[in-house]
């Protein structure tokens, strides 16, 4: 018998995991895959938000500010790959400068630091290559980046090294609420739990609907990514993103910890829960709207492309609590963008 049973060992499930263990619990994590980190947290843009983006007073907000606040010195205690580059949101028209406006005060509300708008010639000065439309940016020197799977592996291993069991090849089947407790079942073996912790990304409404009549829906949101050599990793040196839109932050160009520079994504609502496959049209995509940013983007020292997909709930909201007609059973649900960058205060919230 567990005391916390984890379904996931993604960044949101080891940070919740690695939390756990400070409450001296039994905990187990559960996860389908060979490996932790083959979902969500592998196939991103490693990009630590700063939090001008999230709607002030929701707890993506909440999550994104405290999880960006607690990234370095994170990074310092688990020895991950981590570098606070700063961001900058492109404005490409006098007419859209209200949009960073509002950014700024979303901002301001969040509790973001440092947040201003600067002209389009003082991005030039800090980005030569980016386009000579732009009239204006926000500038948040808090944003970052980080190694997406290294600092999954870095949860995982602490989590791991403090008692935490991970069963990997271990898909969950079915889930069964016995009297004060769970059968959690799998395609061999059946596993008992206190609690459980529904950390399953693009499958977590497949698990809080065995246990619950109050339905949740995740959409998978795939995005293609093109990633370039290390050569082209000095293109830029910050985060460059556009004026985010209505699936989300939009296309970017930024460095990676490795020193490469990765280019995207795009936001396409799926039905698939396993399509990760890239597609001309989306790629095409990614390249023209990077272009937009940074005409010059040496786009033939493209050395591979991928593409991830995002645990969007209809909501737009972060499901971080207790399941109101299963007691004893914790969603952590639509985890999508900042989900890497909220994962440490996620892992806390949780473990409470």
């Amino acid at each position: 018998m567990y005391d916390v049973m984890i379904i996931g060992a993604g960044v949101t499930g080891s940070a919740i995991a690695r939390e756990l263990m400070r409450k001296k619990r039994k905990v187990a994590v559960l996860e389908r895959c060979s490996d932790i980190c083959e979902g969500t947290s592998k196939a991103n843009s490693g990009i630590v938000h700063a939090g001008f983006d999230a709607t002030p007073g929701t707890l993506k907000a909440k999550m994104n500010v405290q999880g960006s606040k607690r990234m370095e010195a994170l990074s310092k205690e688990l020895d991950f790959s981590y570098k606070r580059n700063g961001s900058l949101v492109l404005c490409f028209e006098d007419a859209d400068r209200s949009k960073l406006e509002e950014l700024l005060e979303k901002a301001e509300k969040n509790g973001v630091e440092e947040c201003q708008i600067i002209s389009g010639d003082e991005v030039r000065q800090m980005e030569p290559q980016v386009s000579d439309q732009v009239v204006a940016a926000l500038y948040a020197p808090a944003g970052g980046i980080v190694c997406p799977f290294g600092l999954t592996i870095a949860l995982a291993e602490n989590a791991c090294v403090n008692g935490v069991q991970f069963f990997l090849n271990q898909e969950v089947q079915n889930i069964v609420k016995k009297d004060g407790y769970y059968e959690v079942c799998t395609q061999d073996h059946v596993y008992e739990t206190k609690l459980v912790v529904n950390a399953a990304g693009v499958y977590a409404d497949v698990f809080h609907n065995m246990v619950s009549e109050k339905k949740i829906r995740i959409t998978p949101r795939k995005g293609e990514y093109y990633l370039l050599d290390k050569k082209a990793g000095t293109t830029v040196h910050h985060t460059i993103f556009q004026i985010p839109g209505a699936y989300g932050k939009g296309v970017l160009v930024t460095p990676t910890t490795h020193g490469n520079l990765l280019v995207g994504p795009t936001a396409v609502d799926i039905e698939e829960k396993e399509g990760t496959n890239t597609t001309k049209t989306g790629l095409d995509e990614v390249a023209q709207k990077a272009m937009r940013s940074v005409p010059n983007l040496p786009l033939r020292q493209v050395i591979t492309s991928f593409a991830g997909l995002r645990a969007h709930e209809d909501g737009h909201e972060f499901i971080i609590r207790e399941v109101e007609d299963a007691e004893g059973f914790f969603d952590c649900a639509g985890i999508e963008s900042p989900g890497l960058t909220s994962a440490p205060a996620i892992g806390e919230l949780v473990a409470e």
